[in-house]
């Protein structure tokens, strides 16, 4: 495990994408997993002008981008087996595939939901077999919507109609849905309503399927699987918590919280820089450990470890970002990080890099409106004193 925190805390940036014409906040990150070989060939990134951008993975070049007007798109997924298709959920009640080897904007497959539908969370089963998308709270309804991805790349562009959908188990907006990364029939689902569900989809119906509840008592930001064979769950709530379950005890006496921390930001104590917020957690299958990804406003970004005793800070990534960091994917292949923050820049960690393109990165900043007004109104002094 120490050697595991040292390479993390060893992470250099590698790559940096070049300045994009139009600078947006970047969301949610995905690497393709290709099968065949260990190296990943593309990411994707969501991005807050409601469009996804395709990278080169090892150079950071930017390839194409899919929008989908005037829907917004909502995170980001490569399917396991075939690293060409690209998923996203949609505000305008559809998930929508794209193939990023296609020149087209036209996805390749949309899977539509019911008229009402705002869908801002989804996922894909591990066999690329179900996709499931979660709504927005739509007149005290909200619902986890089920269709079968079978055949994503021999489809052209036929709309696809849910299997199903689970209705009674959130109150409100599903801000999260992952699916297991080993069983393709477990999906955990968090809310805004604090609730962690873990469902069976095997099961014939809802009440059945649904194995456990675990309340964090706040709104659910982030979750995933964790520990050995994937037998725990953790989420991150929008105030900064942390919640870790262990559903291997659900049928035992043993109790199934792990941790709860209610603001991480008072117990991981960094050295003259605090931390601000947080973004996700990543599980180390070598190590066995899970891992916390935080950060400061101006872009530095904290890993925490954790253990049943409590967190720790194992390392700080300085000079990369120079803006709040708001997504991340971690690649176990080569043991790399890609980050993307409200700076506009996609980077790429690698332990013990050395960055060769050396670009200002204060340049990279997104200038916010009030940065922009006092920029107008400092130009007008100077002109005024000539």
């Amino acid at each position: 495990v120490e050697k595991v925190e040292e390479q993390l805390a060893s992470l250099r940036i590698a790559k940096r994408s070049a300045p994009s014409e139009e600078p947006a906040y970047l969301l949610d990150i995905d690497l393709s997993r290709p099968a065949q070989s260990e190296n990943s060939s593309f990411v994707a990134v969501s991005c807050s002008s409601k469009s996804i951008r395709v990278y080169n993975r090892e150079t950071l070049h930017f390839l194409r981008e899919y929008s989908s007007h005037p829907g917004t798109l909502n995170g980001v997924r490569f399917a396991r087996a075939c690293d060409s298709a690209v998923f996203s959920a949609c505000s305008d009640g559809t998930v929508k595939c794209w193939d990023v080897r296609a020149a087209t904007q036209k996805p390749v497959q949309v899977f539509s939901g019911y008229p009402s539908n705002v869908f801002i969370s989804f996922d894909i089963s591990c066999n690329d077999l179900i996709v499931c998308a979660g709504t927005e709270e739509v007149e005290r309804d909200t619902f986890l919507v089920f269709w079968d991805a079978r055949g994503i790349t021999d489809c052209a562009s036929s709309a696809k109609e849910p299997l199903g959908v689970y209705s009674e188990s959130h109150n409100d907006d599903i801000t999260k849905i992952c699916f297991h990364p080993v069983e393709p029939n477990l999906v955990v689902s968090g809310s805004t309503d604090g609730l962690v569900n873990v469902f069976d989809i095997n099961k014939d119906n809802e009440d059945d399927a649904l194995i456990s509840t675990c309340n964090s008592d706040s709104s659910v930001s982030f979750i995933g699987w964790s520990g050995k064979d994937y037998k725990q769950v953790y989420c991150l709530t929008h105030d900064e918590g942390f919640c870790w379950w262990d559903t291997a005890q659900l049928d035992t006496e043993e109790p199934i919280t792990l941790l709860r921390v209610l603001d991480v930001r008072d117990s991981v104590c960094a050295e003259n820089q605090s931390l601000h917020y947080l973004v996700g957690g990543l599980y180390h299958e070598k190590a066995e450990k899970l891992f916390l990804i935080g950060g400061t406003s101006t872009g530095n970004i904290h890993l925490i470890s954790c253990g049943t005793n409590g967190l720790s800070l194992v390392g700080t990534l300085c000079g990369g970002h120079s803006a709040t960091v708001r997504s991340f994917c971690w690649n176990p292949a080569d043991e790399s990080l890609l980050t993307g923050g409200e700076d506009a820049q996609l980077l790429l960690w690698k332990p013990g890099a050395v960055e060769r393109s050396l670009t200002r990165k204060a340049s990279l900043k997104i200038a916010s409106s009030v940065q922009k007004r006092v920029r107008v109104h400092n130009s007008s002094l100077k002109s005024r004193k000539k």
